[in-house]
């Protein structure tokens, strides 16, 4: 598998005029020495990707669970380290990441800088029947879900469901729509930037109905990598969505236990939606969803089975203070994970990974699908 890199295609003119303007980028990370244009591409548009010697001292085998250390500076402030580390990230990616201009691809990282300060900052409280917003600023119905209340802003109200110092208090959701609500909430800011118009249009569309799970996937999100070509286990661009799996048939029927969406925060680290101080590494998380297996409980005449979250987490400390035992757990753990339906020889690890669509004017492709009070008339 080789580098692939970065991408400047060719839309409104010659993707060469974005190079002075990407390398000033670079120089200003310090990467610009790291970084070289890869020949053969043609109408125009332009690929970079990390030179050899770089990837092989920075992600090996593209693994950046290891990037931010290799690549720390003195000065410059957290916000540019995780800018300097997303950058890198898809400069050495193993699919090329395609922008139609260098404005979106600024939009882009800024995006996923908006999604791990996001997801760094939010906290739920774990239900797996609840559901619950801000009474001021969401309503609920049954058929629209959780809709926009008139008056308020979508940046505003989507803080105030995450993050509990803008409430004073924790709401119950699941871990996926948490995160539709990160990855919602960076592309809302982005949009307040770049196009006001569209951050309309999705505000009114929020106000008449949510767009969840598969329909959110397919109008705001990317995914690359796939069952039939997946990604290096321990390729993570900070700011991606992406899905640890339950490889055990029991544990995964237990509600809120068949997996474990999260986002990856740069630096090793994972986002924990229930625990946000404590973030997850990659082995750790691992660990967790293995012993899920052993904090199984079933429910009292005939209701449904329960995990002891509090067994499992001795459990994974005590296995941690076992380096051989860590060893054989995620030797099992850390392989790909089997296909849908299927419990075999698979590990936790997923084939791909999500990132929001672009969102400049002109080559924004987020196209919202028929609302129906719309198409009512209503």
């Amino acid at each position: 598998m080789e580098v692939k890199g970065i991408v400047l295609k060719a839309t409104g003119g010659d993707a060469a005029q974005a190079r002075p303007g990407l390398f000033d980028w670079l120089a200003r990370l310090g990467l610009q020495d790291a970084v070289t244009p890869v020949p053969g591409r043609a109408g125009g548009s332009m690929q970079f990707a990390l030179r050899c010697d770089a990837f092989s001292r920075w992600m090996p085998g593209f693994d950046t669970l290891d990037l931010a250390r290799h690549l720390h500076r003195d000065g410059g402030g957290e916000g540019e380290a995780l800018e300097r580390e997303i950058l890198a990230a898809l400069l050495g990616a193993p699919v090329p990441f395609v922008f139609p201009s260098l404005d979106e691809l600024v939009s882009h990282v800024r995006m996923r800088q908006d999604i791990v300060q996001a997801a760094r900052k939010t906290a739920l409280a774990f239900e797996t029947e609840a559901a619950e917003r801000p009474a001021d600023c969401w309503a609920y119905c049954e058929s629209a879900g959780f809709t926009l209340v008139p008056g308020h802003r979508l940046e505003d109200a989507l803080v105030k469901a995450t993050q509990p110092e803008a409430t004073g208090r924790l709401y119950s959701f699941s871990c996926y729509r948490a995160t539709e609500y990160v990855i919602l909430l960076a592309i809302a800011r982005e949009l307040a930037r770049c196009n006001p118009a569209l951050l309309g249009t999705l505000e009114e569309d929020a106000r008449q109905r949510a767009i969840r799970s598969g329909a959110f996937h397919d109008t705001f999100l990317y995914e690359y990598g796939a069952m039939d070509a997946p990604l290096p286990p321990r390729y993570c661009v900070p700011g991606d969505r992406l899905w640890f799996r339950n490889p055990d048939e029991r544990s995964a029927d237990v509600a809120g236990f068949e997996g474990s969406w999260v986002f990856y925060e740069g630096g090793g680290r994972f986002s924990n939606f229930w625990k946000r101080d404590a973030p997850f590494t990659f082995d750790s998380k691992c660990l967790e969803i293995y012993h899920w297996r052993h904090g199984v409980r079933d429910g009292a005449g005939g209701a449904d089975a329960t995990m002891d979250e509090a067994e499992v987490a001795r459990l994974v400390q005590r296995s941690m203070q076992d380096p051989a035992e860590v060893a054989r757990i995620l030797s099992r753990m850390q392989r790909l994970r089997d296909g849908r339906g299927v419990y075999a020889e698979g590990g936790c690890i997923d084939t791909s990974r999500e990132y929001p669509r672009h969102v400049r004017p002109g080559t924004a492709d987020i196209a919202l699908p028929p609302c129906p009070q719309r198409v009512a008339g209503a």
